[in-house]
């Protein structure tokens, strides 16, 4: 399996962003309303936008933050160029003020600032994750990209979460999802994000020429059909290991051999196919060091299997080691228990003590439920392989991220609706994470800005958002702020983080995390809570919406 890991690269990243995001990647209607707030003097008048999810994703207890290096590069380069304002002067209405294009063509992100949670950090619902104040024109023009840039992010960060979880810690995960994704984008985003999300390798080049993420790949079926006769097998000599030596006729090696090798195991030989060797050994001249073949192009047991032990023999005799096989169908636990059988045996008749360990890989529609399913059963797959039901989150197609306003002016906002859990919650925020004695995460404590941060040893009332959950006394044994600074001025103020980086933030936020809020399948609700003065603006607010208003008897 040939694999590769480099650096992340700043510049093909930021050029990635500005290829994807342009400032035109929005929905219409945030210019028609940035117009109504030009034309009516208010478009400077200082405003406050959060970004948050109502619900975990795929009925579980968590979700992962994630696009927040993308947001923040976005931000950075936020300017509409002359055609993106003439293309607006088409689409927007004949009678909009000419003046209004002037206004767009200066605009940018130079009085916006961004508080942020770090990316790869565990949350929860209704935690406020971005923070974006600005002119209330320029922060309303933000919010398809920035909803865009974060609802996918996480959503398959989180399921990659999710089935980094059902594997376990030892078993490799690869995310071979691109041609299954939605588009070019979605699967670039999905190599970078399950990256981060647990996953240890990805099959996109791309993904690993931006972000860094190591790739492997060998072989498809197709190239093993693609081949008939042994005939077709050229060059048919291999240099040993270290070019010690002449060249060797690798095919008479590998027919010699394959003859040890069913006598071993008492196989046919006139069940193996002539095609299926010609393309293993014509992949293993030209890549001796990286010999992984799938073997159930035709059967494991009657071609695929004999044929590579015997073209992984010949390599082990020319000093070269293999690396092992790949099945894409069938049940996948029983294969591999036959695989490994084979290779010990092979190991300990032919003296070759590596050979028992070799890797199996197994690709076959891999699910969640699948996944947690294999690590009940006796098997000896080392590496699983997922793709379409990792990156098109077939158990929940959106995060469903919102963006909504939270003050105005300075005054609080707050939208109300018949279904409590889609009010808004007024007001400039700081949210602070409250620690158990064992550093679990116990509560997210919801905040006013300007209230002090929580004090360790020192008892709170707060107002769990749980309908069903009672007001509650909590004494903080450990308390952090969840939020930082990211975004000033035009320019980020906090290092963007490396795909590896979010990735190791990521693990160990898990790793903190009590189990029973990691579990698949019902886990505990985390509970997150209001302060006891939000609770009370909150109240405030609601009240004195319901009373209603006289305007309409002004004069």
């Amino acid at each position: 399996m040939a694999t590769s890991e480099g650096n992340e690269a700043c510049p093909a990243l930021t050029r990635s962003v500005l290829k994807r995001v342009p400032p035109l990647l929005t929905d219409l209607y945030q210019f028609t309303m940035s117009y109504a707030y030009w034309r009516a003097g208010r478009h400077n008048e200082p405003a406050v936008f959060e970004l948050f999810f109502r619900d975990n994703p795929f009925g579980g207890g968590f979700s992962l933050f994630a696009g927040l290096s993308d947001c923040l590069l976005f931000l950075q380069n936020f300017r509409f160029s002359d055609d993106d304002v003439e293309y607006l002067r088409s689409v927007l209405p004949v009678n909009t003020d000419p003046a209004f294009f002037t206004y767009l063509k200066e605009l940018d992100c130079s009085t916006v600032s961004v508080s942020a949670v770090p990316e790869g950090s565990v949350v929860f619902a209704r935690v406020p994750l971005l923070e974006v104040s600005g002119p209330l024109a320029v922060v309303q023009l933000l919010e398809t990209s920035l909803l865009c840039l974060v609802n996918y992010a996480s959503l398959v960060c989180s399921n990659a979460a999710r089935f980094r979880l059902a594997a376990g810690s030892s078993r490799r995960l690869m995310e071979m999802g691109l041609r299954r994704a939605q588009g070019p984008d979605g699967g670039l985003t999905a190599s970078r994000y399950t990256y981060i999300g647990g996953f240890d390798l990805s099959s996109n080049a791309l993904a690993g020429r931006l972000y860094g993420i190591p790739v492997a790949g060998t072989m498809a079926h197709s190239y093993v059909t693609s081949f008939s006769s042994l005939e077709e097998v050229w060059p048919q000599t291999l240099v040993p290991a270290g070019g010690g030596g002449p060249p060797i006729d690798f095919i008479s090696l590998v027919k010699g051999q394959l003859g040890h090798v069913c006598q071993l195991l008492g196989s046919k030989t006139d069940l193996i196919r002539e095609g299926e060797l010609a393309a293993f050994l014509s992949y293993a001249i030209a890549y001796p060091q990286n010999f992984l073949p799938v073997i159930d192009s035709y059967s494991v047991s009657c071609s695929g299997l004999l044929c590579f032990c015997a073209v992984a023999l010949a390599l082990c005799e020319l000093q070269y080691q293999p690396l092992g096989v790949r099945l894409d169908s069938g049940d996948l636990c029983m294969q591999s228990l036959e695989v490994r059988r084979v290779f010990k045996e092979c190991s300990k008749h032919f003296s070759i003590p590596q050979f028992e360990s070799l890797l199996i890989v197994g690709t076959n529609s891999i699910s969640e439920h699948s996944l947690a399913e294999l690590n009940k059963k006796d098997n000896e797959i080392d590496v699983v392989g997922v793709g379409t039901h990792l990156v098109t989150c077939t158990r929940q197609p959106s995060l469903g991220c919102v963006y909504k306003l939270v003050e105005v002016r300075g005054q609080p906002r707050m939208k109300m609706s018949e279904d409590p859990e889609k009010s808004t919650l007024p007001g400039r925020k700081s949210v602070y994470r409250l620690l158990d004695t064992d550093g679990h995460p116990q509560m997210d404590l919801i905040c006013l800005s300007e209230e002090p941060a929580p004090k360790v040893g020192v008892s709170l009332t707060c107002y769990p958002l749980e309908l069903h959950k009672t007001v509650q006394s909590v004494t903080p044994v450990q308390v952090t702020s969840l939020r930082l600074n990211v975004f000033s001025c035009g320019q980020i103020t906090f290092p963007l983080n490396s795909a590896s980086e979010s990735r190791e933030r990521a693990q160990i936020s898990l790793q903190t995390l009590h189990p029973h809020h990691k579990r698949l399948q019902e886990p505990h609700n985390y509970t997150v809570a209001l302060s006891e003065r939000l609770h009370s603006l909150v109240s405030d607010i609601t009240r004195g919406t319901s009373k209603g208003s006289n305007f309409l008897l002004s004069n």
